[in-house]
Parts: structure tokens; C-alpha cells; sequence
């Protein structure tokens, strides 16, 4: 009898390890994504804090060699659950690799709660059931790196991934005159049940970068989820309804130039581009069988997140919307 016990027993630790291995199998191969190595910077990086309506607020500032007074700026936001370092790594440090090559400083602020304050009403932006100013908080950080390094006032760009995708609507929407472009990837403009930004009389440029077969921000439009099960974000609307959105905003009534062209990999890119005489742009970057993330050749994102195309440059396309907008 104590045999036959024991035999049960080591069967089922045999069968709880198989079950162990083939979960850290799927984990592996669905969940992870090697990190991209850190590339030969000319730059300083640093970290610093400010105070904003009694928080303490952090982010990281990428400076490169020898940058001159009156460069322009560039906030990157990270996604939901994540920071600085992560949408450094994500993106594969292209826009160091770009203020490098351009002469312009980036910083990477950070998120008060797992997500940004953006104009959706559904999220996860309160610790403690408080929520903070985020829009407040950029603004503060911005003016006080503008003093520090003689920056241009006038040239403030906002580019964001996921959830930071949606906060750079919002700071399109709510603060234009303090924004000359904001790029937004994997994001859409939220449904109007979930919508809560009071957006400005004046407008500025956008972009948006989506991919076709994003399984947590729809392309088509709907719920943000995960398979369904994981992180609620709430109803958008489609990509190109969320550019209409923004052309509408923009006063852009042509219809728009569109282009398209095959990368490699079995991808395309199609680019739909409002615009007018005046001082404004709206452009739709709509990546064919891409997934969530930011397009670029350093950093494969997690198969979870669907494909994960190589080209085009993301970074770069996003650097050439802004420095577009500038002129």
C-alpha cells in the first residue's frame, strides 16, 4: 500500500514538473522578447524629479553631446505597467540613436499610476483611489527643461506607445499651443462613452502608427483587451476614424494623400496624409499585418502582442513627421 502511494506520488510530481516546463515553454515563446543591446551613445542620460501639486514626480533625460541652445524636445511616454526604461528598450533606443544624429534632447517621464491620465475615462490611473495631473505634471517638466538647456519652446514634441499613444492625444487635444506635433502609437481616439478630454479651440499635427492585427488596441475599432481576458481599456474607434477625428479638429477637409509600399518581412505601409496650406498635419501610418507595437530594427516585441515587423523605422518616421511640422 505505502508503495502504491508513493508511486501516485512521484507520478503526479512528475506530471506537475511536465506542466511546469511546458507553461515556462509557452511563457517563453509567447511572453518573452530578448532585450535589445544598448547601443554606443555620444549622450548623457539622466535621471530627475520634480515637484507637481505635492508629488514627486520622476523621469529621464537623454542630452547629447554638445546640444545646442534653442534645440528642439521630445517626450516619449511609456505603455500601461511600464516606465522609462522599458519604452527606451522598446524603441529600441531610437530616439537617443535620432538626437544623436539631430541634435535634440529626449525625455522619458513617468506615470503616476500604471496608466497615463489620457482622455479615456476607463483605466488604471489612481493609487491609493487618488489620481494625478499628468497633463499638469508634463507641462511642469517641460517648462523646466526648456529653462535648464535653452531649448526651443516653440519646437515641444510628444510621441507615445500604447497607453502613452493615448496620452499624446491628450496633450494634442487639451494643450496644442504647448505641443508643435504629437505622434501616438497603437492608440486610438476612445469611443464616446469612454471619452473625457475638452478639447481646445486651437489644434497642432498628429500622427498616428497602427498595425492591422494589433490583439490589444483594434485596428477596426472595439474593446481594448487582451484575448479578451486581460486589461480592459475600454471602447475606441477605429484608426482611421480616430485620423478623420484629428482631420476634422484640424480643419483639414481634403481628402487625404495616401501611399503605400512593401517592407520586408511580408509587411506594407500605408500613408494617408491631410493636409493644407496652413500650419497644421494630420498623417495615418497604418502598418499591414503589424501588431502593438512600434515598428524598428533593434527590438522584437512579445509574440503575445502579435507580428512584429522590423522596418520601417518608426522612430525615424516619427522624427521626420515633427521636424516637418517645425518648419
Amino acid at each position: 500500500m505505502k508503495r502504491t502511494v508513493l508511486r501516485f506520488l512521484k507520478l503526479g510530481l512528475l506530471s506537475l514538473l511536465a506542466l511546469l516546463t511546458l507553461l515556462a515553454g509557452l511563457f517563453g515563446y509567447f511572453v518573452y522578447a530578448p532585450e535589445p543591446a544598448p547601443p554606443q551613445l555620444l549622450g548623457t542620460l539622466r535621471k530627475a524629479f520634480i515637484e507637481v501639486a505635492g508629488l514627486t514626480r520622476s523621469y529621464r533625460v537623454y542630452t547629447p553631446k554638445g546640444l545646442p541652445r534653442g534645440a528642439p524636445l521630445v517626450l516619449v511616454m511609456h505603455g500601461s505597467g511600464e516606465g522609462p526604461q522599458r519604452i527606451r528598450m522598446g524603441t529600441g533606443y531610437g530616439f537617443e540613436r535620432l538626437a544623436d544624429a539631430h541634435g535634440f534632447a529626449v525625455a522619458y517621464p513617468k506615470a503616476y499610476a500604471s496608466d497615463w491620465n489620457d482622455c479615456s475615462v476607463i483605466g488604471d490611473k489612481k493609487v491609493d483611489g487618488a489620481s494625478a495631473d499628468d497633463a499638469g505634471f508634463l507641462a511642469a517638466m517641460v517648462d523646466k527643461l526648456v529653462a535648464e538647456h535653452g531649448l526651443d519652446p516653440a519646437r515641444v514634441f510628444a510621441a507615445g506607445v500604447s497607453n502613452g499613444g493615448s496620452m499624446a492625444m491628450r496633450l494634442a487635444l487639451e494643450q496644442p499651443g504647448r505641443y508643435r506635433a504629437v505622434a501616438a502609437v497603437v492608440a486610438n481616439v476612445p469611443a464616446p462613452q469612454n471619452f473625457q478630454c475638452k478639447p481646445s479651440a486651437q489644434s497642432t499635427s498628429v500622427m498616428i502608427m497602427n498595425g492591422t492585427l494589433d490583439p490589444l488596441v483594434p485596428y477596426a475599432g472595439g474593446e481594448i483587451s487582451l484575448l479578451g481576458l486581460f486589461y480592459k481599456g475600454g471602447p475606441i474607434i477605429s484608426s482611421r476614424a480616430s485620423a478623420q477625428y484629428f482631420a476634422d479638429w484640424n480643419h483639414l477637409s481634403a481628402a487625404p494623400q495616401t501611399s503605400r509600399v512593401d517592407v520586408p518581412g511580408g509587411f506594407s505601409v500605408e500613408q494617408n496624409r491631410w493636409r493644407n496650406e496652413g500650419r497644421t498635419e494630420v498623417e495615418l501610418v497604418t502598418i499591414h499585418g503589424g501588431g502593438h507595437g512600434l515598428p524598428q530594427a533593434y527590438a522584437q516585441r512579445p509574440r503575445l502582442l502579435g507580428p512584429s515587423p522590423m522596418a520601417p523605422d518608426g522612430p525615424a518616421m516619427i522624427w521626420d513627421f515633427f521636424a516637418r511640422q517645425a518648419r
